[in-house]
């Protein structure tokens, strides 16, 4: 019996948006800024209240859509080893979230553990997360940390500061022309 919480029935969302906000960020850490540029913040926050209720939404599941591939994909990429792909990445996501005081409050962290479970074990993480409510403004920040994370471990991995969100551009460029 397939689950409701599988990849077939979630909605993609806006991959693009939410991959332009990720690669900005990776970006940034790699040129080396310190912090966020404020401009730079303005200009995403700008975009998102332009989007309005729906177009967040969209972000949002476009943002759960990019933590669901690089999941695919590390997991394949652990499978490969013989690894775990549950047991190599939430350790150091949790480790990393929690140094993230400011932007990341400590009842955030198991729910966005909880979309990284999901997509790792092959379901939707915006269909596992929709189980329990409206995502809150708690969880913004939160849920773009998770997805740039995933994006800097493949990055890190593949020793390619743009492998994730190339890989990404590429799938989205191929669904278009299929």
């Amino acid at each position: 019996m397939p689950s409701p919480c599988d990849p077939e029935y979630a909605p993609a969302g806006d991959v693009g948006a939410a991959l332009m906000v990720i690669d900005s960020r990776l970006k940034a850490v790699y040129d080396g800024s310190t912090g966020t540029d404020p401009e730079q913040r303005r200009l995403v926050e700008q975009y998102a209240a332009s989007l309005g209720p729906e177009g967040g939404q969209d972000l949002l599941d476009g943002a759960c859509t990019l933590i669901y591939m690089f999941m695919r994909w590390l997991r394949m990429a652990c499978e490969d080893h013989g690894k775990d792909v549950i047991a190599s990445v939430v350790p150091d996501l949790v480790a990393s979230l929690r140094m993230m005081r400011r932007s990341v409050p400590p009842e955030a962290i198991p729910t966005m553990v909880g979309l990284v479970v999901a997509a790792g074990t092959g379901l939707s993480p915006s269909l596992w997360r929709q189980q329990y409510g409206d995502w809150t403004d708690a969880e913004m920040n939160p849920l773009e940390a998770t997805a740039f994370l995933l994006a800097e471990r493949i990055n890190r991995i593949t020793d390619d500061r743009a492998f994730a969100t190339t890989m990404v551009g590429r799938a989205l460029s191929s669904a278009e022309q299929g």
